[in-house]
C-alpha cells in the first residue's frame, strides 16, 4: 500500500474536500482514508503575518517567468532596502 499525504477540509455536512487533486494514481482506485484533526491546543490562531498559500503560488509563478525571461536581480543587489536586525 502506497500512502499520499494531502491536506483539506471537512466542509458542513461532512464531506472531505481536498486542497488539491492527488497526482500519480490512474481513476477511479478504492483508497482508505485516515483523517487526522488537530485538538482545540493544537488549532493555530490567524497569524496576521502569515502570507496566504494562493498568494505565495502566485509571487513563485511571476518569479519563474521573469527569471525565465532573463529579468534578474543581481545578487549584491537582493538585500538593499531590507532592514535586518
Amino acid at each position: 500500500m502506497k500512502a499520499i499525504e494531502v491536506t483539506g477540509r471537512i466542509d458542513a455536512q461532512g464531506n472531505l474536500i481536498l486542497d488539491e487533486p492527488i497526482q500519480g494514481i490512474s481513476y477511479p482506485h478504492p483508497v482508505r482514508v485516515i483523517v487526522l484533526v488537530p485538538e482545540q491546543a493544537e488549532t493555530q490562531e490567524y497569524d496576521p503575518d502569515d502570507t496566504p498559500v494562493e498568494e505565495i503560488k502566485a509571487s513563485l509563478k511571476r518569479a519563474l517567468q521573469q527569471a525565465k525571461a532573463g529579468q534578474r536581480l543581481p545578487l549584491s543587489q537582493m538585500w538593499d532596502g531590507i532592514d535586518a536586525e
